[in-house]
């Protein structure tokens, strides 16, 4: 009787040993999967029709996967364009009056670090500049360049670390003169 009870108690343990290797085994690689995996949605801007390349009046009242703000007027001027760094389309925007913002919430893991990547060009030349863009993450700016000189597609890397369950992902944009663009916007974990 006394063998029974230690060989079912062994048998027992052994189980419950073999259960938590295996659960710690599966949440290590599901770790390991969500790294380089991407977070944001649309960050190509290839997901929404182009209206009309030949009509700058049409514009995409909505951006599948972000979300505009600012004055109307300012946001009517974020719209899908033909001009990409890859793929077929890109951002483009020129707020004459003030800035208007570009937002996306992703889920984030807090304490894990992520690598914010995107593509911006300008096609203001000086002497006429005016514009700023700012990037915040979590509701911080920890980005702003101002007057930026006619430039092609300019590729800028971002590294943060998460501190909740979910980061706001945000660009501000403002262009009197001419244009800024963004395309190719990537949020992937990183080690």
């Amino acid at each position: 009787m006394k063998f029974s009870k230690k060989l079912s108690i062994i048998v027992c343990t052994l189980t419950t040993t073999f259960l938590q290797i295996a659960v710690i085994t599966n949440t290590y690689k599901s770790t390991a999967q969500a790294e380089g995996q991407e977070l944001i949605t649309n960050g190509g801007f290839e997901t929404d029709p182009l209206l009309d390349p030949n009509d700058p009046t049409l514009t995409n009242p909505n951006i599948t996967g972000w979300v505009k703000s600012g004055d109307s007027i300012d946001t009517s001027v974020i719209r899908i364009s033909n001009f990409p760094n890859t793929g077929n389309q890109g951002l483009s925007s020129g707020n004459f009056s003030d800035i208007s913002y570009l937002a996306q919430t992703i889920p984030t893991v807090r304490g894990q670090h992520y690598q914010l990547t995107y593509y911006l060009a300008s096609t203001e030349e000086a002497p006429d500049l005016n514009n700023k863009f700012q990037v915040f993450i979590g509701g911080k700016k920890v980005d702003v360049k101002k007057d930026i000189a006619f430039q092609g597609y300019t590729q800028y890397t971002l590294d943060f670390k998460a501190k909740t369950s979910s980061t706001e992902i945000m660009f501000g944009f403002k262009a009197k003169f001419a244009f800024l663009y963004l395309d190719d916007v990537s949020v992937k974990a990183i080690p």
